[in-house]
């Protein structure tokens, strides 16, 4: 089931990049240092409860949703992770923090990237856990899998089989894409299908993946410069990723080590939330 954050944690609706920012916040505003957590498609930053709970004694935790996402506001374009990058800038500026540490997943580790990329200078070290990178390294191979082939499932008459059945469809994730599907609960599950039946967040949730494009050609130009230098964390699991996260992190970034969690498919989080607390503890401590 969904844990929740700790007490003392805080909701801002942040105004920032030309959108409110559904944002958790929480922990000292000193000692180890603030961390950013990223969520990515069939969850909400609701996904990190574990995470602040461990990390928020020692650092400052700042769980957003994504653009369009969870109880973020739902602008009509901006779902290229160029755009939310700096939506996520915007959120650190509103809350006066200048470097961070990033924990991301799925969709997170695009707009991690993205973010990375063009403020390198406010990332100190980063999890990137189980996803790809639009247009690195092995993408175009990637995206032949048959187990991708939600990367194109979009448009109004999509849009209209999901109405009322967002969660046949996420189950689908859940299900394929995990090693255990019995890992991820009901609980869970009617949780984020009611938040993905929210008016508008299944089309902004089709818009992220509509972006892809935008994103492999942003991607190879950030590609262009020099490679990443702060300490990556490459997290995949072993029924998921596994080794090929680092390899893909490789392509972008100097400074990459390989982590594989046993006995989880790509839904680390709610697979094995110990093992996946534990590894990003260690990085980050």
């Amino acid at each position: 089931m969904i844990q929740p954050f700790p007490a003392g944690f805080r909701i801002e609706e942040i105004k920032a990049n030309g959108v409110a920012i559904h944002t958790r916040i929480g922990g000292p505003a000193s000692h180890g240092g603030p961390v950013v957590l990223l969520h990515g498609f069939a969850d909400t930053g609701d996904m990190w409860a574990p995470v602040a709970a461990a990390l928020a004694p020692t650092h400052t935790v700042i769980a957003p949703d994504l653009r369009g996402m969870g109880l973020s506001s739902q602008p009509a374009g901006g779902y290229d992770k160029k755009t939310q990058a700096r939506d996520i800038a915007g959120v650190l500026d509103a809350l006066k923090i200048d470097a961070v540490a990033l924990v991301t997943h799925d969709i997170g580790n695009m707009v991690g990237y993205a973010f990375a990329a063009q403020f390198p200078a406010r990332v100190t070290r980063w999890v990137a856990m189980d996803a790809p990178l639009p247009g690195i390294g092995p993408w175009d191979e990637l995206l032949k899998s048959p187990m991708l082939w939600h990367f194109n499932f979009r448009g109004p008459d999509m849009e209209r089989l999901v109405a009322g059945r967002e969660r046949i469809y996420l189950d689908r994730f859940y299900n394929e894409l995990s090693a255990n599907p019995a890992a991820i609960d009901e609980a869970t599950r009617d949780h984020y299908a009611r938040l993905y039946a929210r008016p508008g967040n299944m089309h902004c949730a089709f818009e992220q993946f509509a972006a892809f494009g935008q994103d492999a050609a942003d991607n190879k130009a950030f590609a262009q410069g020099p490679k990443l230098a702060m300490p990556i964390l490459a997290v995949g699991g072993d029924n998921s990723f596994g080794t090929m996260q680092a390899e893909v992190m490789r392509f972008v970034a100097s400074d990459v080590a390989a982590h594989v969690i046993a006995g989880s498919g790509h839904w680390l989080m709610e697979e094995q939330p110990a093992a996946a607390v534990a590894a990003i503890e260690d990085f980050l401590q």
